[in-house]
Formats: C-alpha cells, sequence, structure tokens
C-alpha cells in the first residue's frame, strides 16, 4: 500500500504539470479559482461591519468560509476519484492542475515583453497591470514595465508553482487547495488601504507564513536555474542574500533579489523599494527572466517527483 501511495501522488503530480503545460488556464467561468474569487466578492460585498476589529473578524470568517467550503469539496471529489483506480488519479491531475499555474504565468509575462517590444506602451501598460501586478500601470515607462515583469515572474515563481506543489506533497490535494484559497484571499483582500487594510490582515499573514519555506526554496531554484539558463548563478546567490529584506514581504525579496541577480540588473517599485544593480531591465530581460524560471520550475519539479516517490 506504501508503494501505491508513492507512485499515486507521483503520478498525479507529473499528469498535472503536463496538463498545465498543454492546456493552461481555462475562462474564468470554469476555473475553480475564479469560482473561490467570485466567493471572496461576493462575501466582501454583504459584509454589514466596520471599525478595524469589525473588519479583522470579518475577513478571518471570510477566509475560514472559502476554506471549510473548498476543502469539504475537495475532500469528498479526490475521495471519490480514488475508487475509480487509474482514471481516478488522471481526475486528481485535473483537480491539482488547476491549483498552479505555469504555463499561465509564462504566457502572461511573455505577452507584455512581445508588446513591449512592439512599442505599443499603452497595451503593455495594461496588460501588465490586468495579469502580472496590483500596482497602477497607467504612468510606468518601458523600463518598469519590464522590471514590474521580471518582479512578477519571479515572485510567482513561489506562489503560482512552488507553493501549491509543496502542500500538495505535503497534504495532498486538500493542502495544495488550502493554499491556493489562502493565496487567492490574500491577493484580493490583502492590498486594501486605511481601515480596509484590516479585512485581509488575516489572510495576508497566513499567506505570509505559508510562503516562508516555498519563497526560499523557489530563490534557491531561480539560483540554480539561472545557471542552466547561461545566467550568473554566483551573482544571483549574492544579490539574494544581500538584498532579500528590501521589500515589505518577508519573502518576496528572496526570489526578485535572486532574479534581479541572475540577469545582472536593477528592480524597482518607485518609492517602495530597488533591488539589484543599476542596469534598467530593458524588454530583453523579460525573455532572460522567463528562461530562468523555466529553467528554475523544471529542477523543482524534477525534485517534486523523487520527493513524492520517496516520501509520501
Amino acid at each position: 500500500m506504501k508503494m501505491w501511495n508513492e507512485m499515486e501522488a507521483s503520478v498525479v503530480l507529473g499528469l498535472a504539470v503536463t496538463l498545465d503545460l498543454l492546456f493552461g488556464e481555462p475562462p474564468n467561468r470554469w476555473h475553480p479559482v475564479a469560482w473561490v474569487g467570485g466567493f471572496l466578492a461576493w462575501g466582501v460585498r454583504r459584509l454589514p461591519v466596520s471599525g478595524r476589529i469589525g473588519l479583522l473578524a470579518a475577513g478571518a470568517l471570510l477566509l475560514f468560509l472559502a476554506l471549510a467550503l473548498t476543502l469539504v469539496l475537495v475532500v469528498i471529489l479526490s475521495r471519490s476519484f480514488a475508487l475509480v483506480g487509474w482514471a481516478g488519479l488522471f481526475l486528481q491531475a485535473w483537480l491539482l492542475k488547476y491549483a498552479f499555474s505555469l504555463r499561465g504565468l509564462l504566457t502572461a509575462a511573455r505577452k507584455v515583453g512581445e508588446v513591449l517590444a512592439a512599442g505599443e506602451l499603452d497595451r503593455a501598460r495594461r496588460l501588465v497591470g490586468w495579469h502580472l501586478v496590483s500596482r497602477p500601470t497607467h504612468r510606468l515607462s518601458p523600463n518598469q514595465i519590464a522590471s514590474a515583469t521580471v518582479e512578477s515572474v519571479a515572485e510567482n515563481l513561489t506562489d503560482s508553482v512552488v507553493a501549491p506543489i509543496c502542500f500538495f506533497l505535503v497534504a495532498g490535494l486538500p493542502g495544495a487547495w488550502a493554499y491556493r484559497v489562502i493565496n487567492t484571499a490574500d491577493a484580493m483582500l490583502g492590498y486594501r488601504q486605511g481601515e480596509l487594510e484590516y479585512l485581509g490582515k488575516a489572510a495576508a499573514r497566513l499567506d505570509d507564513l505559508l510562503n516562508w519555506i516555498p519563497a526560499r526554496l523557489a530563490g534557491l531554484g531561480i539560483v540554480l536555474g539561472a545557471w542552466i539558463a547561461g545566467e550568473s548563478g554566483r551573482r544571483a546567490w549574492r544579490v539574494m542574500w544581500r538584498d532579500r529584506g528590501l521589500t515589505r514581504s518577508p519573502n518576496a525579496g528572496w526570489t526578485m533579489a535572486a532574479m534581479a541577480g541572475a540577469l545582472g540588473i536593477g528592480l524597482e517599485k518607485p518609492g517602495v523599494y530597488r533591488i539589484g544593480g543599476d542596469a534598467p531591465p530593458g524588454v530583453g530581460a523579460i525573455d532572460r527572466a522567463l528562461r530562468v524560471t523555466t529553467a528554475a520550475s523544471g529542477l523543482f519539479v524534477a525534485g517534486s517527483l523523487a520527493a513524492a516517490l520517496l516520501w509520501r
């Protein structure tokens, strides 16, 4: 039975990664993560509270409800899938595939790079704002667009790939989906200003905690990926340790600093941080960052498949 569990986890993960690379993301109306987001948005519209304590409690309650509903459904589905043999492994892989997104991340960044290279500045600003960052983008320069794109690719290596797979290895499909719900809640609720900051505080703090180990693994992956992709792994390591604490997030700086070092560029969010060197990123940095991220992702997936065989 132990051998079956080890093989099952490895097969499900391998199939999920393959499905993601082949098919990418479905439209939002068919995407479970979008359904979670819809539930959170519905809850926010109906919260009859104000004040810091009320908002904090309401945000925590909304997160708990989203987690509970999602996990009940995931447990029911995963146990049902387990009853139908090898076909059930394929269904479990589909369910896991929706909890992470490698192709979607790479595609969104590549599209920004293509549009920016074509000189369509306004469209590039819209694309980077729609798909990759939460900051205002309507006044970003070409170098700032490139910087925002590279930063997002580096940071989202943790959120979109490394963390959900880590939690799958630790706790199966429920673990991967618990992480995805918390990360989605943080993305939707954790960027509020003023008192509304307290609405997303529970999600933001829990997301920081859950990403603590995955962010550092992703930073190491970028260092190794830089070496494979022909960039500077040594400089990535050095800059990662030097600049990892320059962001407000306790986790984002690890991957962004590693990527800045790998490419030998500076990454900047005006008025908030500057990481790496002085060289502006330029549009070419996006393709270079994608090659590093692809290599880092490949290393991580290979290591995860081995871990699934050895540990579960």
